[in-house]
C-alpha cells in the first residue's frame, strides 16, 4: 500500500484551528480515496533546528520527521502565505531537505527519486502561484517528482477577515483541484513504486 506524509507548515502551534490544516486534511482525505495510507504532523510543534544536515545534533526534532518522509511515497507540503511568501516554517523544512543532495548514491540516484510531492497553499492575499513555484522548484531540486496539474490552493480577498477554515463549503474549483492533484499523485507514486527511475548513464565525452 502506498503511503503519504503531510506536513502542515502553519505558524499556529498546538491544535489551534488552521486553514492550512483544513486544506492538508482535505488533500490527505482525497488521497485515501485512492487507497493511500496517510498521516501528518504540524511542523511548528516540533523543534526543527536550523541547518542543512539530516541531523543537527541534540534536541533536533527533524531526524524523526525526515524518517517519516523517507518511509512515505508521497509528501504533502501545506503552507500559508505571509507577505506574499511561503511561511518561514516551510522554508525551514526545505532547508533541512537540502541534506538529500549529500546523500546521492554512487549510481547518481537521490534517496528521494521515486517519491512524489504535492503542495497546498492558503492565504488572504495574492501569491499562491508564486509560493507554489518556490516550493515545487525546491522539491524538484532535491529529487521529488511533481505530478501534473495545479497545486491545491485558496486565496481569499486581500485584507479580509475570512479565512479558508471559516468557509462553510469548499469552493468547487478548490475541491476539483484537490481531487485532481490526489488522483495524479497516487497514480504517479504507484508507477514510480513499480518502476523506479534507472541510474543515469555515464556522461558522454
Amino acid at each position: 500500500m502506498l503511503s503519504a506524509f503531510g506536513l502542515n507548515c502553519t505558524l499556529k502551534r498546538g491544535d489551534e484551528p488552521s486553514s492550512t490544516q483544513k486544506l492538508l486534511d482535505q488533500l490527505l482525505h482525497a488521497l485515501e480515496g485512492y487507497g493511500v495510507k496517510t498521516s501528518s504532523e504540524r511542523a511548528v510543534n516540533h523543534d526543527i533546528l536550523p541547518g542543512v544536515k539530516t541531523d543537527e545534533g541534540p534536541g533536533d526534532a527533524w531526524p524523526a520527521l525526515r524518517k517519516r518522509i523517507d518511509q512515505a511515497q508521497i509528501l504533502v507540503l501545506a503552507t500559508p502565505i505571509w507577505m506574499g511568501q511561503p511561511s518561514s516554517v516551510v522554508k525551514r523544512v526545505l532547508e533541512r531537505l537540502d541534506a538529500v543532495l549529500g546523500e546521492i548514491g554512487d549510481d547518481g540516484r537521490y534517496p528521494t527519486f521515486g517519491k512524489v510531492a504535492v503542495v497546498g497553499v492558503v492565504g488572504n492575499e495574492d501569491g499562491a502561484h508564486h509560493v507554489t513555484a518556490e516550493l515545487y522548484q525546491a522539491l524538484a531540486d532535491v529529487g521529488f517528482t511533481i505530478p501534473a496539474g495545479s497545486s491545491a490552493y485558496w486565496v481569499g480577498e486581500a485584507m479580509s477577515s475570512k479565512n479558508y477554515v471559516d468557509l462553510k463549503q469548499t469552493p468547487e474549483a478548490v475541491a476539483s483541484a484537490i481531487q485532481t492533484l490526489a488522483c495524479n499523485a497516487a497514480h504517479l507514486a504507484g508507477l514510480l513504486h513499480e518502476r523506479p527511475y534507472p541510474a543515469p548513464a555515464p556522461a558522454r565525452e
